[in-house]
């Protein structure tokens, strides 16, 4: 028979039992976007260089073309007169439009998917960019615009359908599967009200309508950049800024409310960011297909994060714009498609090879 652990033969000192210490008790979150990791370093940086050499080869290409030195020079305010006008007060409006309508999708795009835990959560899947398609379409079959622009419409329908949205949602609360169900639905319901309104409305009024659904940079002005980017100057930190909390969220409602997290105004505070950004970017450029849904997928991977970083993801954003821009200006001779042609042909494998690889996981988040 063995002697107990704590058994001391005669004339030896007593054997020592094992001290045990508290310790806190300290949960790890998984590796996300908001810690500057070398990989997610390098590809902002590299986005970054990417999209100003697009952004400069746009400013390039035209009736009168300009060398990409000639164009460096002009955003700087050097240069011969003519040179000047072209590049500043032609050209500028559309790929600064451009930059910032990618860079406002992308960062929404990647808000909703974070925030939902759903890598097929974007406004295009839940009805935002449908809903400001509505108000506009309906403001030019109608008639009535109230005096308002079809730019601020569509705001305001974007906006008027992300409450919508979150009301059918709540039920004690509005949790990420939730918004995505009613989101699909909302979507839907606008998308027949926009067709029974291009059906009624005449030929005119449909080619205008249907101009701005598709998504367009053509003849942007320096109002609507300035609202574009005063609308970023203020969303943008805001949504960096609430990175911390959708970082909790990615665990679920209740380890986040267990860690101090207030999931519900969380939530909404991410969810108006989102609808803020979007409804801006599609109020300048329309509905924009895709870049939303895509963008901060492509991020994730780039950078190589447990969730899509937002200003990297907003970065490629900016440069699928910018690049699908380019396309539709010179795919086909003589013909400038708009740029909403291009992102929805690019964009429509990815939706496809999404779907899959949500199957194929027997989940949507």
């Amino acid at each position: 028979m063995s002697a107990p652990s704590s058994y001391a033969a005669p004339g030896t000192a007593p054997a020592k039992r094992p001290v045990l210490r508290d310790r806190p008790f300290r949960l790890r979150t998984p590796p996300v976007s908001g810690v500057l990791r070398p990989r997610l370093l390098l590809t902002g940086i590299a986005l970054a260089v990417g999209t100003f050499a697009l952004f400069c080869w746009g400013l390039a290409l035209g009736d009168y073309p300009v060398s990409l030195t000639g164009v460096v020079k002009a955003l700087f305010g050097a240069g011969d007169e003519g040179t000047l006008s072209i590049v500043r007060e032609l050209r500028l409006p559309r790929a600064l439009t451009g930059l910032l309508v990618g860079l406002a999708f992308g960062v929404s795009g990647a808000v909703f998917q974070t925030m939902t835990r759903n890598p097929l959560a974007s406004p295009d899947m839940i009805g935002l960019t449908e809903g400001a398609g509505t108000a506009v379409v309906a403001a030019v079959v109608l008639g009535w615009t109230g005096g308002l622009g079809l730019s601020t419409l569509g705001l305001l329908g974007a906006l008027a359908t992300a409450l919508l949205v979150y009301a059918l949602a709540w039920k004690g609360g509005a949790t990420g599967y939730r918004i995505i169900l009613v989101g699909i639905g909302v979507s839907w319901i606008c998308t027949s009200a926009t067709d029974f309104l291009v059906a009624r409305g005449s030929r005119f009024e449909a080619q205008a309508a249907l101009g701005w659904l598709v998504g367009n940079l053509n003849g942007r002005t320096w109002g609507q950049v300035d609202t574009l980017a005063i609308a970023l100057v203020v969303l943008l930190p805001l949504s960096l800024g609430l990175g911390r909390w959708m970082r909790t969220l990615q665990l679920g409602d209740d380890v986040a409310a267990g860690l101090g997290t207030p999931v519900q105004p969380v939530r909404l505070a991410l969810l108006l960011t989102g609808v803020g950004l979007v409804a801006f970017g599609t109020a300048a450029a329309g509905p924009v297909a895709f870049v939303a849904l895509a963008c901060p997928q492509i991020a994730l991977r780039l950078a190589g994060t447990s969730a899509p970083p937002p200003l990297v993801s907003g970065l490629t954003g900016a440069f699928v714009v910018l690049g699908a821009d380019l396309l539709a200006r010179e795919a086909i001779p003589g013909t400038e498609l708009p740029v909403g042609v291009v992102t929805g042909a690019l964009g429509a494998p990815v939706l496809l090879w999404l779907l899959i690889r949500v199957n194929r996981a027997g989940s949507g988040g």
